[in-house]
Order: structure tokens, then C-alpha cells, then sequence
């Protein structure tokens, strides 16, 4: 099975297209007409290129408002035609896409559209050259996938075939049983393409809102089962019409396009629906399912150890252990684990440097660790081969958000003795008898806008989560765009934020950091109470919230005044829906916008959404050495 992408699909000049669509492994590329002819190079200089970038052309596109016109238009077409052919040869390509016509002088009727391309399909083999003929959701009097192969059956020419393309079929929620009767050799390309469910027209949600598979909420694995069933085994190509792709890194996205096939393939060869071969290049390892949030590590250096050691403090953490060899410290509260890396010889070191004070490395404990390294790596994600003297553990790891660093353990050899083999804790301190923060509830990235569906799908596709509703949150500044990927058990949460405005606070904190990264931090606890007494006992101030949103509660909650009044003195902020309770406890911002927050959940499943803007308010208002961008 050959891996293709569109040229639509991709910012930048066709050079630049080309070069992020070989850098990222694809086999072909769909050269989009219009790309072609904003090149100033011959048919002849491109096809030389593609072939120098070890690819082919795997179709010449979109061909329009061809079938059923009426005389003269009808001969201009094949004069069209004829000039498309001459371009294809040269570009050293033997397929044309022929897209359903749209044009208020289409004329109906399959029979003159049998005619029209069964000409085209002569002219065409003449040159050695052949059609696939495709149904546009939104075509004139042929818009479905079914209606196009009766036309192509009809013309029964070696020459002309179908191609169906995903979004066409479930855009408009076409059966998928039909696909399996259409012969192999008539199916000349698939295309995919994902997209959220919208209530646009589909014109506007193809062009603007398409995404790689698995971005979105169309069902593809049901599509591409039909296909298979039929034993097509041929190109599967990315046709994705994307604002944000076009404007952001054409070799993101491109490397985003291939893993989306490779997941996809890889999601086919789980439900026995790829051939022996293919099976074996695309057969993964199963999603890494994550037991627990072993540790997050911080980069730090002398000055910033101090002041989050002291915050640690106030929130109940202890000192755990100290690296054996060298300056990392762990400091820990019921199954928290969090690193302090000062070593000027690391990793952490140089990513202090980029970064200042940051969360530089999250290490999760999954089933078999090797196992998620290698379905990482068959997704394309960077692994990180680290130096460790002997007798000391090398962890597993992949390159995450802004180039910090995802661990990966396992109850399995050394792996499972990281604390003893290369951590002590002589002269630490004593455990209390009692934490009150028990685990890590969730984590929080921000990401820069156009960066945001890249992630979902680096995460959804290695990891076995899965990914919430959108949601926008107001912030002062602007909206930011929220999405949480989370697995059944509640032991990995992370809430992906993209700043649509660098003015917002995830927009200062991506301008502070320079670039995207964790933000926040939540840890989970039994007793908000419990936890907002010990902070203040250990003389750490809480997010003071405004007397205003106090009242509120009482109001949408019919909450008396002593309860109210409980919550107003330490800061805690509240929210309840269907499932549950929900509490939760700030931090003040450190310098470049990170925070931690303390949650209580009560069988509640969401994130307190209804609270985010009167937070955000609060941190806006109190944190004016946060740098606003200008523009």
C-alpha cells in the first residue's frame, strides 16, 4: 500500500511542499493544479523534481466542470482536456482526477455523462494516460459515490475508474456496503480526510475544516474496512483543504499526514483487515496504556531550585532522594514524584537554557515499556537515546511538547527499581504520617493555536486515550482553545490549550517560554479542606478569587453562607454538573506562567470549565510581569 499527499495539503511553494512530503516518508504526491501553476518551472523541471525526491505523482488535480455541458462548452472541455494531457506528460504522470461538475450549465442525466467519459477515457488511452472520475459532495446532479461508479460501470473502459475520497462519502453519511461491490481494478484512488462535525455547508466545512484521520470525528475505519474488503491495494492519498495547515509548518504537517496513515493502517491491521503483507509492516504494538504518572521532572538552575523547592514545601512535599551521580533531587507526597535537575551536564541543563525554569521531562509507567518506544517510534515520533554511566538505568524516551522529554517504565528488570538503583534517600526527610495530595490529576500544555490538532493526534495515536470535546475558554485577552486527551482510568489527563491570541495568559506563557510546554500541574487529593489548611499553615498563598464569584455560587447552587463562606477563605473554587463535585485550589503564577492547582473530584469528569475565566481574570490581573506580546 503506497502513502500519498496532496500538495493542497501543505504551506509554502511546491518546493517547499516537496521537500517536507519526501522528508516526512510518503511514497507520492497529488501535484494540486494550482500549485503547479503558481511554479515557475516547467511541467518537465517538476517532474523532475518529485522523481529526484525518490516519489511519483500519484494523480495530476482536480479536472473541473466536465460532464454534461451543452455544445460549445462541451468541446472546450475536451480542449481543456487535451491541454491537461500534454502537462501530465511531461510531468511524467498517467492519471488524471476528473471531480463531478458544479457549473449552473451542468446538465443532468448518467447517460450523457457515460458518453462524455467514455470520450475523455479514449483520448486519454490514447496517450496512455487514464481517468479517475470522482463525486463531490456537493456536486451539481452527481454527489454521491454510488451514482459515480453506475457511470463508471457504464462506461466500461479500461481507461476510466473511480476514486472515492472519505469525506465526500461521510460528509453526507453515505452507506459503506456498496463500496465492497465495486471491482478492485475499477478503484483507480482512495483519498482521506477527517474533519469535525460541524453544522456548515459542506462546501465551506470541506475547504476550510478538513484534518489528517483521527484529527476528527468522521468514522474513516469503517471506510477504509470497505475499501479493503474490495482488496484495493493501491494509493491511499491526503486530500485535506486545512486554514491552519496552510499556514503552518508544511513538514508538521506533513509528518502528521504519515502518521495518521500509519495509525490508521495500524488500527486495520487490529481488526484482520490488511493483506499478509502489509499486515507486517503496519501490524503495532499496542497503545501505551498508562498505569500511573511515575514523575515530572523540572530543569532548574540554583536560583529557581530555591523558590520551587519552597513552593513544594508549602504544598506538603518532602525530600524523598538524590541522585546517586548527580545535582537532581526528588522531592515527593503520596504517589507524586517530582525531579529537581540542576546537573550542568544534561539535558535538563540545555533545556533550562532554551527555557529557564520549566517542565522538562514527564515520565509515565505503562504496561511493557519497550513496547511504547517502539509503536512511538513507528509513528514517527523522536526517540532520545540518553548517556548514563554504568551500573545506572537508561529509561526509554521520546521527544514530547517543545522538545521536552516523555519516559517511558514498566514493572519489568531495572526498570522497576528506578528509586533504588539510581536514587537513595539517606539523609532525606521523614514521611509524614498522612499526605494530603495523592497523585497527579492532570497536566496542562500549551501550544501554539496551529499546533494543537498535531498533538491530539501524537498523543491519541501512541497512547491509549482518548480525546473530549473542544471547548473555547474566555480568557481577558481572547479565546483559548481547550481539548483534553484522557485514558479510562483517570491515570493520564492532559489538557491541550492553544493561544489564539499571544495575548491571552497561555499566549504570555508560549512568549515567556519561548515556545509551547506544561503550563500547569494539578494534583489530586481527598480533602480540599485538608489540603488548603495545610498551604496555609506552611505559609503558601493561594489565587485570591473575587468576593463576586462567592455570591454567584450561592446563587447557582443554593449554598448556604457558612459553606460559601469555607470555600471564599481559602480560594477554593467549586463547580457541579451530572456526575459530580468538583474543587479546586491555585497557586500564584512563577514568573513565566506556570502554576500548580490543587483538585478534589467527586465521580466528576470534567475540569471546571465554568471556572477557567474567572481564573484566567485573576492570573491576568496579578501576574503584570508576564510579558504581553506587541504586534
Amino acid at each position: 500500500m503506497k502513502m500519498s499527499i496532496a500538495t493542497v495539503s501543505l504551506s509554502g511553494d511546491l518546493i517547499e511542499k516537496l521537500d517536507a512530503i519526501a522528508h516526512a516518508g510518503f511514497d507520492a504526491v497529488e501535484i494540486f493544479e494550482a500549485d503547479f501553476l503558481a511554479f515557475n518551472h516547467t511541467p518537465a523541471d517538476v517532474g523532475k523534481m518529485v522523481r529526484d525526491r525518490g516519489l511519483t505523482i500519484s494523480v495530476f488535480q482536480p479536472f473541473r466542470d466536465f460532464e454534461g455541458l451543452p455544445e460549445p462548452l462541451r468541446t472546450k472541455a475536451f480542449e481543456r482536456a487535451e491541454r491537461k494531457f500534454d502537462v501530465m506528460a511531461e510531468l511524467g504522470t498517467e492519471q488524471l482526477l476528473v471531480c463531478s461538475n458544479v457549473s449552473p450549465y451542468a446538465q443532468g442525466g448518467i447517460d450523457r455523462a457515460v458518453e462524455d467519459l467514455r470520450e475523455l477515457g479514449e483520448r486519454a488511452a490514447k496517450r496512455g494516460l487514464r481517468i479517475g472520475f470522482e463525486a463531490l459532495a456537493w456536486g451539481r446532479f452527481i454527489n454521491d459515490y454510488r451514482d459515480a461508479w453506475e457511470i463508471v460501470r457504464r462506461v466500461d473502459h479500461p481507461g476510466v475508474g473511480l476514486v472515492l475520497d472519505s469525506f465526500h462519502v461521510l460528509s453526507r453519511g453515505l452507506e459503506l456496503d456498496s463500496i465492497s461491490a465495486i471491482p478492485k481494478e475499477k478503484l483507480f484512488l482512495v483519498q482521506l480526510a477527517d474533519a469535525p462535525r460541524l453544522n456548515l455547508d459542506l462546501l465551506s466545512w470541506s475547504r476550510h475544516f478538513r484534518n489528517m484521520p483521527g484529527q476528527g470525528d468522521l468514522p474513516l475505519l469503517p471506510f477504509i474496512q470497505a475499501v479493503q474488503s474490495t482488496g484495493y491495494a493501491g494509493v491511499l492519498s491526503l486530500e485535506i483543504f486545512n486554514d491552519q495547515f496552510r499556514a503552518g509548518s508544511a513538514r508538521q504537517v506533513a509528518i502528521d499526514g504519515r502518521r495518521s496513515l500509519i495509525y490508521l493502517m495500524g488500527q486495520l491491521a487490529d481488526v484482520d483487515g490488511l493483506s499478509a503483507i502489509d499486515e507486517q509492516v503496519y501490524r503495532l504494538p499496542e497503545r501505551a496504556r498508562c498505569k500511573n504518572i511515575e514523575f515530572i521532572e523540572f530543569a532548574v538552575d540554583e536560583n529557581s531550585l530555591g523558590r520551587l523547592e519552597k513552593v513544594l514545601k508549602g504544598l506538603g512535599f518532602r525530600k524523598f532522594a538524590h541522585h546517586r551521580t548527580k545535582n537532581v533531587v526528588v522531592w515527593s507526597q503520596g504517589g507524586i514524584n517530582i525531579v529537581l535537575n540542576c546537573e550542568p551536564e544534561s539535558f535538563a541543563h540545555s533545556f533550562y537554557i532554551t527555557h529557564g525554569f520549566a517542565v522538562c521531562a514527564i515520565c509515565l509507567s505503562v504496561d511493557d515499556a519497550h513496547a511504547a518506544l517502539e509503536r512511538a517510534r513507528k509513528l514517527l515520533a523522536v526517540p532520545f537515546p540518553q548517556a548514563v554511566v554504568p551500573g545506572q538505568i537508561e529509561i526509554p524516551a521520546i521527544r514530547g511538547v517543545g522538545n521536552s522529554l516523555i519516559y517511558f517504565i514498566d514493572q519489568k528488570g531495572d526498570l522497576q527499581n528506578l528509586w533504588s538503583i539510581d536514587f537513595e534517600q539517606e539523609g532525606m526527610d521523614t514521611a509524614p504520617e498522612e499526605d494530603v495530595l495523592v497523585n497527579i490529576d492532570h497536566i496542562s500544555q500549551s501550544t501554539e493555536y496551529d499546533e494543537m490538532l498535531s498533538w491530539l493526534l501524537f498523543y491519541t495515536s501512541i497512547f491509549d486515550v482518548e480525546k473530549t470535546s473542544g471547548l473555547d475558554i474566555a480568557d481577558p485577552a481572547g479565546l483559548v482553545r481547550s481539548q483534553v486527551v484522557q485514558n479510562e482510568e483517570g491515570t493520564l489527563r492532559i489538557a491541550i490549550n492553544g493561544a489564539q491570541s499571544l495575548r491571552t495568559m497561555a499566549g504570555r506563557f508560549l512568549n515567556e517560554f519561548f515556545g509551547s510546554g506544561t503550563q500547569h500541574i494539578a494534583f489530586a487529593t481527598n480533602d480540599i479542606f485538608a489540603a488548603a489548611k495545610q498551604m496555609k499553615a506552611n505559609g503558601l498563598t493561594t489565587l485570591p478569587i473575587p468576593d463576586n464569584y462567592y455570591d454567584d455560587l450561592m446563587a447557582r447552587f443554593d449554598f448556604d453562607e457558612v459553606f460559601v463562606g469555607q470555600l471564599a477563605n481559602h480560594g477554593i473554587m467549586y463547580d457541579r454538573d451530572e456526575t459530580g463535585e468538583y474543587f479546586q485550589i491555585y497557586s500564584h503564577t512563577f514568573p513565566d506562567g506556570f502554576f500548580f492547582e490543587i483538585v478534589e473530584r467527586r465521580h466528576y469528569t470534567g475540569f471546571g470549565a465554568a471556572n477557567a475565566p474567572i481564573r484566567l481574570a485573576v492570573q491576568t490581573r496579578l501576574a503584570p510581569h508576564l510579558a504581553v506580546p506587541k504586534h
